[in-house]
């Protein structure tokens, strides 16, 4: 029996076949239209249907590589359900480089939205329409924020199990128990019950190679705990650490950064992480991790104010947690 075919915008998927699909956002002031670009993967065997989405910031870029790779990667005749893939959803962003749309609004405290709201929440609303609405699981991509870093990291409900079980399946270094923002894809897509992983890694306006790779393998990962792919043979993930409260460490005064530590560094509370100069370099104080744990972001700004964020970490959990 062959398998139906899968509807999205005014278009459908026959099954084994990968299809691109432009679904009309708005109109430019030059009269040039706005589409979400969307690569509908339908496989010829029942399984279950996913969605990846990248930029829902628009300079957070290396979603947009991690999908390119992954569907680069599917063999439609050979895939089991469906794969939604959305590499930029904040097309407007992406095309400045901003990561807000033009009006300022940050798309991603703008779900679910409303066919007749602003920009945003209408973008917002044909997300969940069109493609939320037609799936069971979503992993959605993200990096830091500006003149930030990210560890590869997976954000999500871990006190949920379906959702604990995806996330130890994709295989991240690290995995927090991340509380629900208002307004976000996360929160609008559990409302409609799907579950949700949200990776974070890397730079905004960057791309960077092993947060892409970590990226592509982990959803790759999920796609094998799913049944959709065959796992990899060769693929033989590293530990994932589990944290359950995370805190920057900010800076005590004004002065020029050197820090003295990385992403993925393993720091006791009180341990040196860096330290503030003056502009002649003469020694203003240092920097010191106020808990124990890993270091998961960190600032790549060298001119810090008294209270800006310096490094991030982590607590870790207990291994028998």
């Amino acid at each position: 029996m062959v398998r139906e075919s899968f509807a999205i915008g005014s278009v459908r998927v026959r099954a084994g076949a990968a299809r691109d699909v432009e679904l009309p956002i708005t109109r430019l002031v030059t009269g040039g239209d706005v589409s979400l670009p969307v690569r509908v993967v339908h496989g010829r065997e029942d399984g279950p249907t996913v969605w990846v989405s990248g930029a829902i910031h628009g300079d957070e870029v290396i979603g947009v590589e991690v999908i390119r790779e992954l569907i680069a990667t599917l063999q439609p005749k050979e895939f089991r359900g469906t794969l939604v893939a959305v590499p930029v959803v904040n097309v407007l962003g992406f095309m400045a480089g901003d990561r807000y749309l033009p009006d300022r609004r940050d798309l991603n405290r703008s779900f679910p939205g409303s066919p007749r709201g602003s920009l945003a929440s209408r973008i917002a609303h044909l997300f969940m329409t069109e493609v939320v609405a037609k799936c069971e699981v979503g992993v959605d991509l993200h990096t830091a924020a500006d003149k930030r870093a990210n560890l590869p990291q997976i954000r999500a409900d871990l006190d949920d199990p379906r959702t604990r079980a995806l996330a130890e399946a994709f295989g991240a270094p690290v995995m927090v128990h991340a509380r629900l923002r208002d307004g976000s894809l996360r929160q609008a897509a559990l409302d409609v019950g799907a579950k949700v992983l949200l990776y974070e890694a890397g730079e905004a306006l960057r791309f960077d190679d092993e947060p892409i790779a970590t990226g592509v393998v982990g959803i790759r990962r999920v796609l094998a705990f799913l049944g959709m792919i065959d796992p990899d043979p060769d693929d033989e993930p590293g530990p994932t650490l589990e944290s359950r409260s995370t805190g920057w460490v900010r800076a005590r005064g004004t002065g020029i950064l050197k820090l003295e530590t990385k992403l993925g560094d393993v720091v006791a509370a009180g341990d040196r992480l860096g330290g503030l100069s003056d502009t002649f370099g003469r020694r203003v104080r240092l920097v010191r991790a106020d808990r124990s744990g890993i270091v998961v972001g960190l600032t790549r700004a060298p001119i810090v104010n008294a209270g800006d964020a310096l490094v991030h970490i982590a607590s870790v959990e207990p291994a028998d947690h």
